[in-house]
Order: C-alpha cells, then structure tokens, then sequence
C-alpha cells in the first residue's frame, strides 16, 4: 500500500473521529443538564406541597383557596401541552427545554415575591400598628377596664384594614405555580425524546432510567429545605426574633416558606443554561441518515409539486382531523381502556388529595409542627416508593406475568395499600380539651357544638374578646383560648416562658395539685396519642409501599389494552385526564371538605374570615381518610370489573381460536377421507353432526 495513501486516510479519519468525539460529549452534556433539570422539576413540585400550609397561614386563606393554588400547576400544564406535544419535536428541542427550565424557575420566583411588598406579619389581632406590637405587651388579661382596650383595638383594626396587604396576594402565589406548570411541561416529553433519537442502540432505556433514578434527589432536598424553612420566622431579618412569642408548633406560626421557592427557582434558572448552547441534533446516526435522506426526498418532491400540495392541503386537514376523531372515538369505546383510566383517576385523585393535606394533617392530629412533618415524610415516602416501584417491576419480570396475571397483580397490591389505609381510623386521636370549644369555660362538661359557647362565671366579669386567638396551656391540661377567657389576672410579660397567674377558669375545674396558672401555647397532645403517631408512620410506610408495587404494572395496563398504533394516544389521553380531574380538583375538594372540621376560625383585620387555627380532630381524621378510603374503594370496585371484561375478552378470543383450530382440522381431516371413497358416509355424518 502507497504510504501517502495511507497517510490520507488517517488524516480523514482523524476529523471524522472528532466529530464523533465531539457529538458524545455534546450528548453526554445534554444528559448532565437533563438530569439537573429533573432534579428542579421534582424540587419544585415538592416545595408547594410541603409550603402549601405556610401560604394558608400567611395570607389568611382557607384550605379550598390552597387547594385551588396547588392545582394551578396543572392548569399552566394544561395550557401548552398540546403544542409542545405536536410542535416540540420538529423544533430545537434543547432550547425549547432551556426555555422551559427558564419559565419554571421564574415562576417559582414570582411565588416568592408577595413576601417582599406584603409587609410585616401580624400573627396577633391587636397588633396592627407596627411590627414590635408582635411582642408580649399585645396580651390581654382579665380586667375589669377591658372595653377601653377593645375599643382601641377596634380602632386601630379598622385603621388596618386599609392598609392590610395579604388580601388577594395569594393569586401572585397561583399565577406563579401556574407559570411553573407551563415551564415544566417540555422538560420530560422533549428531553426523553431528545435521548432515544440521539443514545446508541439499546441505551435510551438505560438512560431514561438512570434520569428517573436521579430526579429523586430533588423530592430529597425539597423535604430538607421544606424542614428548615418552616423552622424559621417568615420575616426572618426583619424584626427581632426575641419579640415573637409564639413557635413552631403554633398554628399561628409561619415559617420562612419563601426561601425555599427562590431557592427552587435560582437553581431551575441555572439548569436552563446548557441547553441553550446545545445543537439541535447530536451528529447523524443511520436512523437519522435514512430519515434525512427520505426527507430530502420530499422535500424536492414538494418544490416540484407545490401547486397540488396546495389544492390537497384542505383535503389533508380534513382526512387528518377525521383519523383523529376517530382514534379518539376508538379508544373511548373500549370498555377496558375506559374503566381502567377512571380506576387510576380515582388511586391519583386520593393520592394527590391526601399529599396536599398531609402536613396539615400530622399537625393538627398528632400535634407535630409542620417542621418535623417535612422531614418524617421525606423519611419514609422517597425510599418506600423507590423500593417499591424497584421490587414491582422485578416481580413482574421473574415471573413473567402475562397482562391479566399483571392486572391481577396489581389488584392485589392495590387491597394490600387499602387494607392499611383502613388501620388508620384506629389511630385517630381525640378532641383536644379546648375551653369554650369542645368543653365549657370552666372545664367541666363537654359542649354539642362549639358555636356560641356562653361564658362561664369564672369569665363573665372580664369583658373579653371572643374571636381573639391566644391560647395557653393550664396547669389542668386544658387550653383556653385566649388568657382573658381563662380568667387569668396576671403574668409575668418580662420573662420567658410566659407564664399567668390567678387564673380563675383553672381553678374551677377544682383539680388539685394545681396553682391556677397556665403557660403561654396550646398543651400537647398526651403520651396515647403520641404512640398512636408512630403507629401511624409504620401504616404509612406498608401502605406506601404496597400501592407504589402496582406503579410499573398500571404504566403497562394503560396501553396494553389498545390497538398498537393507538397507544401514544392512549398514554396522552391518560394525563390528560388525570391531570385535569385529578391534579387540579383533588386538592380543591379535599380542601373544601377539611375546612368543614374548623372550629376556630382567624379573623382578618377587616373582619373577614381567614384562615382555621384549630380543628375537630376527629371530624377532620373521619373527614379526611374518609374521603380517601371512599375512592380507593370506588377504585378497586372499578378493578374487578376491568379484570372481568379482560378475562371475558380474552377467554372469548382464547375460544374463538380454538373453535378456528378445530374447523381448520376437521377440514383437513376431510380432505384426508375424501381420497378414500369407504370412509367418506361416516366422515359428511361426523361433519353434520359437528355442524
């Protein structure tokens, strides 16, 4: 061989082997900065739920309002995810993504804005005139002279009122998710496409995999970041914390939930960065060559023949638009496909429902702060659902199940999740001993209903107000709402704990070994309750993990009962509906239903309901798992039927076959008996009879 040609030759090779170099590491690139974006995709979804308590509280909102905030997400969704599921791939998909990431993170930013122009927080009703009346002297005492204060207080709430701000602030909150839910939109559906067009053969399934796996580290730092925002004040850096008198484990309490929504937002703001100095495509695989070319082809074709393309293009839109209502119409006709989307509509919907409320939730019935509530369900929830998708889908793989055996499967992880789900009634605590709302002012005797309380002789004298919200702790173990409800004298406003004195209320409960005083806060739960808490995480984590065993076998389900060429469709009517009936009406009626176990509500400074500082919390308990275990019932109701029509249907398809398989043989046999003339009578008897 001539040296100079070969010296040629590796000089050709030499910029080929660049190019291939250089479109790995463009690749492996996208893959980097796909992952991060995951990552702040899962962080961000995470920081609404575990802030959305926060946001209530903080501008006096009750659970339906939060409920419709936390939807907003879907909406936004819903709003671009026909274009981009139509338009995105023939676009430079990258920079749609980094567009995407781009839009997120500025509305994970727009929901922490309100914070900045809403002023101080006024957790106290008599602390309207500036942020230090936040301070001890804003309580009131038992007094005879305490007209004098309400009036004043009346005054200056009606001075506050023209300047209250968190009025309607919270609809900054609700455009801001909403604006996140259509930056999210592209990320997943473009990204995972991105990959299979552009990953060597038989990777893309790797990679997608590996990219689900590291999405949940965002869920990991959303529940620690949640954890330590709700530890600190809201306007931390503002006033001096010494002044706030109340804690974590008040339900006035309102942590620093906007620090976690920047955070989110900067980090989401970052990950779009890369994309935008991506290539459109990664190089040209054979696939890509091929299609290229055929495109090149048409695209000749087309310049050649613009003038009938034109006269045809009405015609196109037409056979178009009429394939796809009739791909709609088949797949809403099939009884399988129907009843298993309203089967996982309903597991979603309680699913999406109960994370909402659940810090809520652990606060009001186990009395834990929503601080401590963050970091026990980042805990459990991300390694009990990981392992449980993992060991689900290994299941499903070692045994070879077929469709039904998976349907079957999946029913029976689905009974497991909601025989769990039922141990939960029995860990349901009892009312707390509230006076003037679950027992009389003076501690004695349990009410029928918390409305209109009378006072009580220990009380009556003190001209108190009723809708004022302060609670303290007697040394009888009942909370009083307010100590001026207690009856209480005096305090000791100069030192910490807070502590009253000569509290009349107290002292009627005739308990002894007791100084009639009470400590400032409501009192805790009691060691039985306490007990029943770390039951409950137990029940949580089986439940969790039995329902999440089912998660690879529903995706399945979901397409395996439609025709092959309709399953993208199948799949994308799916979301569709879960989204729309479950991601954004589940919190608002699981909201709705919660607000009606309220038995105390806040009073805004313009004398407007606000937001619930104390709950029925047996009502709320029978309220809430109630609900749950209603659609988790109606859902698995749902399962049998669909696991019926299947085994219906491919039993008929099972017999058909075989009534095909004897026909073809009896015809063979006939044959065979035609060419010998003895056997033929007995043979056409056989056949008539057969027929």
């Amino acid at each position: 061989m001539d040296p100079n040609q070969h010296f040629n030759k590796s000089e050709e090779e030499q910029p080929s082997r660049k190019r291939r170099k250089r479109c790995c590491d463009g690749f492996k690139m996208f893959l980097a900065a796909l992952s991060l974006s995951f990552i702040c995709k899962s962080l961000g979804g995470i920081v609404m739920k575990s802030s959305i308590i926060q946001i209530e509280r903080r501008f006096d909102i009750p659970s339906s309002v939060a409920g419709l905030i936390d939807g907003s997400f879907e909406i936004g969704n819903l709003f671009v995810v026909v274009f981009v599921s139509y338009f995105g791939s023939k676009l430079h998909r990258p920079k749609i993504i980094g567009l995407g990431c781009l839009i997120m993170g500025t509305g994970s930013i727009l929901t922490a804005l309100p914070h900045f122009f809403m002023g101080y927080y006024r957790f106290s009703k008599e602390s309207f005139m500036d942020p230090s009346e936040n301070s001890i002297s804003s309580l009131t005492t038992c007094s005879i002279n305490q007209n004098l204060l309400l009036n004043t207080t009346s005054d200056i709430a009606e001075k506050g009122c023209e300047k209250e701000s968190g009025s309607y602030m919270w609809i900054y909150i609700l455009m801001g998710n909403m604006l996140r839910g259509i930056g999210e939109t592209p990320i997943a559906p473009l990204g995972i496409s991105y990959i299979d067009d552009f990953a060597e053969e038989g990777q893309s399934s790797f990679y997608m995999g590996s990219l689900h796996a590291i999405a949940m580290i965002g869920p990991v730092i959303g529940f620690i970041l949640g954890s330590l925002s709700a530890k600190l004040y809201v306007d931390i850096g503002y006033v001096d914390l010494s002044s706030i008198r109340i804690t974590p484990k008040d339900s006035r309490w309102v942590g620093a939930w906007w620090i976690s929504f920047l955070v989110a937002g900067l980090l989401s703001i970052i990950s779009s960065t890369p994309f935008f100095f991506l290539p459109k495509s990664q190089g040209r695989t054979q696939k890509e060559g091929k299609v290229s070319v055929s495109m090149h082809a048409l695209k000749t074709n087309k310049e050649k023949n613009q003038v009938a393309n034109l006269t045809n293009w009405r015609q196109n839109v037409t056979e178009h638009l009429t394939g796809f209502l009739q791909s709609i119409k088949s797949i809403l006709t099939n009884p399988l496909y129907v009843i298993f989307v309203f089967s996982i509509l309903l597991q979603v919907s309680t699913f999406i429902g109960g994370f909402t409320y659940i810090f809520k939730y652990i606060e009001q019935q186990y009395g834990r702060s929503a601080s401590e509530a963050n970091i026990l369900l980042g805990i459990i929830t991300i390694p009990t659902i990981a392992a449980g998708l993992f060991i689900g889908g290994y299941i499903i793989r070692k045994f070879k199940l077929s469709l039904l055996g998976i349907a079957k499967f999946s029913l029976l992880v689905n009974v497991l999740s909601f025989l769990f789900n039922l141990l939960n009634f029995a860990l349901i605590c009892e009312n707390k001993s509230v006076a003037g709302l679950t027992l009389t002012y003076d501690g004695n005797n349990p009410v029928a209903s918390h409305v209109n309380v009378p006072l009580s002789y220990c009380n009556s004298d003190c001209n108190c107000d009723e809708t004022q919200w302060e609670p303290i702790c007697g040394d009888n173990g009942i909370t009083y709402v307010s100590p001026c409800l207690a009856g209480c004298k005096s305090s000791n406003v100069s030192k910490k704990p807070i502590v009253f004195y000569n509290c009349s209320c107290v002292e009627a409960t005739s308990f002894q070994n007791t100084s009639n005083s009470a400590n400032l806060g409501e009192c805790p739960r009691d060691d039985q309750c306490a007990r029943k808490f770390y039951i409950y995480l137990v029940v949580q984590i089986l439940s969790l993990f039995s329902s999440s065993l089912g998660g690879t076998s529903n995706i399945m389900l979901v397409f395996k009962n439609v025709q092959p060429e309709l399953k993208s469709l199948a799949v994308g009517f799916h979301s569709l509906t879960i989204r729309t009936l479950g991601g954004i009406l589940a919190p608002i009626y699981f909201g709705a239903l919660i607000d009606r176990a309220c038995i105390k509500w806040s009073i805004t400074s313009s004398g407007k309901q606000g937001s619930c500082r104390i709950y029925n919390s047996t009502l709320y308990g029978f309220t809430f798992l109630g609900l749950s275990v209603g659609l988790k019932a109606s859902a698995l109701i749902l399962y049998i039927i669909f696991i019926y029509v299947m085994k219906k249907k491919y039993q008929g398809k099972e017999n058909k076959a075989s009534e095909n398989g004897k026909k073809t043989m009896k015809e063979t046999n006939l044959e065979s008996t035609n060419k010998d003339e003895c056997f033929l009578p007995s043979v056409k008897e056989d056949k008539e009879t057969y027929i």
